[in-house]
């Protein structure tokens, strides 16, 4: 299986940003409309005309800026306020009367998107001190500020510092998640290659310890350090020391960059037919049930239920005996297939499989129900001691886990 990285981008931040580049616009022109059809109150035209012609040109060339939080720049954004404030302090020296009717200032409500600005870049503390800056510069521009005056600096204020809180807020649950998908990236790992282990590794120093004991002699000695290399590494594999998929936030992007493992296999690849992949399973003491048509899974799905019915193989041949029988069914309904393979043993005791994981001996909560479970399925064992045991393996046609999808 290949590995290869793709970028997975989660921002909630990314939206807030869009939404400050339409309402800069619409409150440009806004503002403009405002002039207009107000031009007769205006004592010095000119200085309305000459700001907001610089207020426009501003506007519209620094989009860019205000697309994400990389180019949004404290430079900027002091000298966007700086423009909002210029603009209110000259507001009655285009509009003498605008101090006296509590009237709109030059920029009208679109200083508010310098403060938002700031609220959304750098959270609800930057977002007071941009707010403090335009309430202290309205109450300048009013000269005797109004009950109206205090009330609509108080909106933007509380407003703004809302925002910015709501923003923080955000950043922290991007975080929890990257740690969230970190640990199931880390889990599921560990997962995959505790079963490849156990399918390889740890079945041949069992083995080698079992031969050993029975030989005797200096056969003896190896199967005695095959079964300490067995135990130490099944503790390794259930102890978790694997290295986690690498998950790292840009706080400049506000977004989670999660490294996921992908199958190499071709997506128009052909599905494959579970039957050949379970038929070399028959013999003498397996016998195996099959559909007169061809079961058809993906691949990767294929593979990991034959290697699911390969592992549950093999606790029959080890804990029921060489001699045992064992039957393999294959099921293929609409919606998913179904594999259920029996055996004629002495069953397992109740306690038995807790008492194995705890012990560091994950056979069935590996090589079975976790692969399964990566595939969206589901693996039941029924076993009752005498009557020997039954693992039933399900899962849908249309699988989610190693067939061809990200994890």
């Amino acid at each position: 299986m290949a590995r290869r990285e793709r970028v997975v981008r989660m921002s909630v931040e990314q939206p807030l940003w869009s939404a400050l580049t339409a309402y800069r616009i619409l409150t440009m022109i806004y503002a403009i409309l405002l002039a207009v059809f107000g031009r007769d109150r205006y004592d010095r035209p000119w200085v309305a005309i000459a700001f907001l012609v610089v207020m426009a040109a501003w506007t519209l060339g620094t989009l860019p800026k205000v697309a994400g939080a990389v180019a949004c720049t404290k430079r900027f954004l002091g000298a966007d306020l700086a423009l909002a404030l210029v603009g209110i302090l000259l507001t009655p020296l285009a509009d003498f009367e605008a101090q006296l009717v509590d009237g709109p200032t030059l920029p009208s409500i679109w200083t508010a998107g310098s403060v938002l600005a700031f609220a959304i870049k750098g959270g609800w503390r930057w977002a007071a001190f941009a707010s403090t800056f335009v309430a202290v510069a309205n109450i300048i521009e009013r000269g005797q500020p109004s009950r109206d005056t205090f009330h609509n600096v108080l909106l933007v204020w509380v407003a703004s510092i809302a925002i910015g809180y709501v923003v923080e807020v955000a950043r922290a649950s991007e975080r929890t998640l990257a740690r969230a998908l970190e640990i199931e990236a880390a889990t599921r790992e560990r997962e995959r290659l505790a079963r490849d282990i156990h399918d390889s590794v740890l079945q041949v120093l069992a083995m080698v310890q079992r031969r050993g004991t029975a030989l005797g002699g200096e056969a003896a000695e190896l199967g005695r350090m095959a079964g300490e290399q067995e135990v130490a590494l099944r503790t390794l594999v259930s102890s978790g020391l694997v290295p986690t998929t690498r998950v790292s936030e840009d706080a400049a992007e506000g977004a989670v960059v999660r490294s996921v493992e992908v199958d190499d296999e071709p997506s128009g690849q052909a599905d494959c037919d579970l039957r050949s992949l379970l038929a070399p399973h028959a013999g003498s003491r397996i016998s195996f049930a099959e559909p007169g048509a061809p079961v058809l899974l993906a691949p990767g799905a294929a593979k990991e239920l034959a290697a699911a019915v390969s592992a549950a193989l093999d606790n029959v041949r080890v804990h029921a005996g060489e001699n045992a029988q064992a039957w393999i069914l294959v099921e293929d309904w609409p919606d998913e297939v179904i594999v259920t393979v029996r055996d004629d043993g002495p069953g397992i005791p109740e306690g038995r499989l807790a008492q194995a994981e705890g012990e560091g001996r994950m056979g069935v909560a590996l090589s079975i129900r976790g692969r399964l479970r990566d595939l969206g399925g589901t693996a039941e064992l029924i076993s009752v001691p005498g009557q020997g045991t039954e693992v039933e393996l399900k899962i849908p046609k249309v699988s989610r886990g190693k067939a061809g999808s990200a994890r």
